[in-house]
């Protein structure tokens, strides 16, 4: 999967899977914008020092205004934007029948609004240039639910059939769009849990473990390559075979 020449935006990528893409893209030889609310300078350095050029915006890309900002510093210093990877999300778990609405409106916003004014900004250059992929983070959560992520599993469940719009809306002009399903990835969320509940969760799986950081990369590297240019509109889960 040669990825060379090609301008790459990850969001959400200071930490975790994001930036365990934004490293396996810039392996593969693409220029990365890395873009996080906090500063995603240090990912940067690390995607330079992989001998790639970087880019570091610190943007809630919630925010219309900061999705612009995002878009205009990639386009200023790149002239093009070849792929974007809709990364960035939060959590604020709770059952329904005690969910804030500033909860719920908190991670429509990061994890579902962030995909359409990302999806909206990039498509526009892409479309000029007639080639791009766009790759956005959903989760196994989004196909079969979760008790107490009413407003995590409505979001993840949201950007499946945005995916799939934006597919059929940007196929003829050389633009795929595609969401992947991570299962239970071994990140800080999970790294939380007891060890009793990690056990137990894993029984779950009939894999037997959980994934990694790396395994979401890997799937996102393809979906961006030009492998993959006649795969459109799909759900690619990446859970150990939990969703089965």
């Amino acid at each position: 999967m040669d990825l060379s020449n090609r301008v790459a935006i990850v969001t959400g990528s200071g930490r975790g899977i994001g930036r365990a893409i934004a490293l396996k893209l810039a392996g593969a030889g693409a220029t990365v914008v890395v873009t996080d609310i906090a500063d995603p300078q240090t990912v940067a350095d690390e995607v330079r020092a992989l001998g790639r050029d970087s880019l570091s915006v610190a943007a809630d890309v919630s925010s219309a205004a900061d999705v612009a900002r995002l878009t205009e510093a990639a386009i200023s210093a790149y002239g093009r934007i070849d792929i974007l990877v809709n990364n960035a999300g939060i959590t604020r778990d709770q059952l329904l029948m005690r969910m804030s609405e500033e909860d719920w409106d908190r991670v429509l916003a990061v994890n579902l609004k962030s995909v359409f004014l990302c999806t909206k900004a990039a498509v526009r250059h892409m479309v000029k240039q007639r080639w791009g992929r766009i790759v956005s983070m959903a989760s196994i959560v989004g196909i079969v639910g979760n008790a107490g992520q009413a407003n995590y599993a409505a979001a993840k469940a949201g950007i499946i059939g945005l995916t799939k719009t934006v597919s059929r809306e940007v196929a003829s002009r050389g633009i795929t769009a595609n969401a992947i399903a991570p299962g239970f990835i071994d990140t800080q969320m999970t790294q939380k849990l007891e060890e009793a509940q990690r056990q137990e969760l894993m029984k779950r799986i009939p894999a037997g473990y959980l994934g990694t950081p790396g395994d979401v990369a890997e799937a996102v590297a393809f979906l961006a390559s030009e492998e993959a240019k006649y795969i459109t509109g799909q759900v690619l889960s990446v859970d150990g075979g939990i969703g089965l």
